[in-house]
């Protein structure tokens, strides 16, 4: 923390640490899955060849200041970042994950720009339809984000909307595979602050 390379230093460490006391565990398929994303770890492990105890403890002894604190599997679930997963045999299946003490979103009524708190609103619902979601998870997860909007002051006109109109957005979008022609003489700019006079300026080069 403090300088701008001390994240990259960090990781570069972690790499290391991963590809020469961690690489030999995956090779053994003692642990059959390792993903980490900054200091995220997930884990699955063949529990006839090693147990929690050992890989917690073998962790642990790698470097003292390093020390794994891990979140075993319960009722067939287990969170990682903002996903559930869910053992479901013989099928794993996803769900949103959430803190007990998630916001989620940006209040209405406070002072940040409009665009930030339409941007936040709408992460929701892209998430929720970029998700293999089950059904009732799907309904289930349109009816929480309909609350935290509720909960936040959003005004009920954007609720009822958003969810059709991102699904028709990304269908706007051409594939990967299909060649793009790029804009000629395209010129960009940078605005280093935000006002209505600004989206009136930007409105104009759309």
């Amino acid at each position: 923390m403090g300088s701008p390379i001390s994240g990259l230093i960090a990781e570069i460490y972690l790499q290391s640490l991963e590809r020469t006391r961690i690489k030999p565990l995956l090779d053994t398929k003692r642990i059959i899955f390792y993903i980490r994303y900054i200091d995220d770890i997930l884990i699955i492990y063949d529990t006839t060849q090693i147990s929690q105890d050992i890989i917690t403890h073998y962790a642990n002894t790698i470097n003292n200041n390093l020390q794994l604190c891990p979140t075993p599997e319960q009722n067939n679930r287990v969170s990682f970042l903002d996903l559930a997963i869910i053992r479901n045999t013989p099928h794993l299946e996803i769900d949103i994950f959430r803190k007990s003490t998630t916001t989620d979103t940006i209040s209405y009524l406070s002072n940040h720009p409009l665009q930030q708190k339409l941007a936040a609103h709408r992460l929701l619902i892209d998430r929720m339809l970029n998700l293999p979601l089950h059904k009732n998870r799907l309904e289930n997860e349109w009816q929480t984000i309909l609350h935290i909007a509720k909960n936040n002051h959003f005004p009920t006109a954007l609720n009822h909307n958003p969810r059709h109109h991102m699904a028709q957005k990304r269908t706007q979008f051409p594939s990967p595979t299909q060649p793009t022609n790029p804009r000629k003489n395209e010129k960009c700019t940078t605005f280093t602050f935000i006002s209505s006079n600004i989206r009136k300026v930007t409105n104009l080069f759309k």
